[in-house]
């Protein structure tokens, strides 16, 4: 097979998880999907349905929660609409995008399949689920619909793709450094501990991860508009700071790539 998958479910406390990966030779990719007290955040990926539907058969949820539109988050979508007849939520930005089927390059339709269309109510600012409160958290700059959701009676953040790693190496030339970095801000205004990310799974020391992260993109931020003062250019800023090239640039034919972390900086 020229791709492999795999599939790792377990839970942390009454968080139940499944992580879902695939690979094709260097290139390894992941994602998760997190039950909680009635409520599924993120759908998985198309590529990994049967994976992720084992998983969806064992659990209970009364409603899905998006943390935003990319197809390995809301790849299941249409078919938990069709099969348990819950609601979907995504942030209000994308919610006409959902109603067609996913538009992206090749290669992310390779590893993550095709997303077939679903229908999508706009997130509530805040929601109840069957005994917590939770708060939606607008957090652009992987995307421009991404959302974060904080369980505000225990004080766990579902993350998304806003933390994925400390430092980002690598990026979609999409993305945004500078609108990340207030999107980082923000949510480190409120109270939480631990962390549950879309690719980096659980994070018992959460927000210090997050704060981490922040400075690792003030640092890299203030090394880029200093090197672009004295006149350097970004080919040269790039090649000087981002010295290793990475699987996925290649693969992507350079959709993702660390010029994109440089490039993003000098726009603001």
């Amino acid at each position: 097979m020229l791709f492999r998958k795999k599939m790792d479910t377990g839970n942390v406390k009454d968080i139940h998880f499944a992580n879902g990966s695939i690979q094709f030779l260097s290139v390894k990719l992941n994602v998760y999907s997190y039950v909680m007290d009635g409520i599924l955040i993120d759908s998985g990926a198309q590529s990994l349905a049967p994976l992720f539907q084992q998983f969806f058969h064992t659990q209970s949820f009364d409603g899905l929660y998006c943390t935003h539109i990319h197809e390995d988050h809301t790849g299941g979508c249409a078919w938990l609409q069709k099969q348990r007849n819950i609601p979907v939520y995504l942030n209000q930005l994308s919610v006409s995008e959902a109603a067609e089927s996913g538009k992206y390059p090749l290669y992310r339709k390779l590893f993550w399949g095709t997303r077939q269309p679903f229908y999508a109510q706009e997130c509530p600012e805040t929601f109840s689920s069957r005994r917590y409160s939770w708060e939606t958290i607008f957090t652009p700059g992987h995307s421009r619909d991404h959302t974060a959701f904080l369980n505000r009676s225990t004080g766990q953040l579902f993350s998304g793709d806003l933390y994925v790693s400390r430092k980002t190496k690598v990026v979609m030339e999409t993305e945004s450094i500078p609108q990340m970095i207030k999107s980082i801000e923000y949510i480190l205004t409120f109270d939480f501990k631990e962390m549950f990310c879309c690719h980096a799974g659980y994070i018992e020391d959460g927000k210090d991860k997050l704060r981490k992260k922040l400075n690792n993109l003030y640092e890299v931020t203030d090394q880029v508009r200093q090197l672009h003062e004295k006149g350097m250019p970004a080919d040269e800023i790039h090649q000087l700071l981002f010295p290793r090239k990475y699987p996925i640039t290649f693969f992507s034919k350079g959709q993702w790539d660390s010029k994109h972390i440089v490039t993003s900086i000098l726009k603001e």
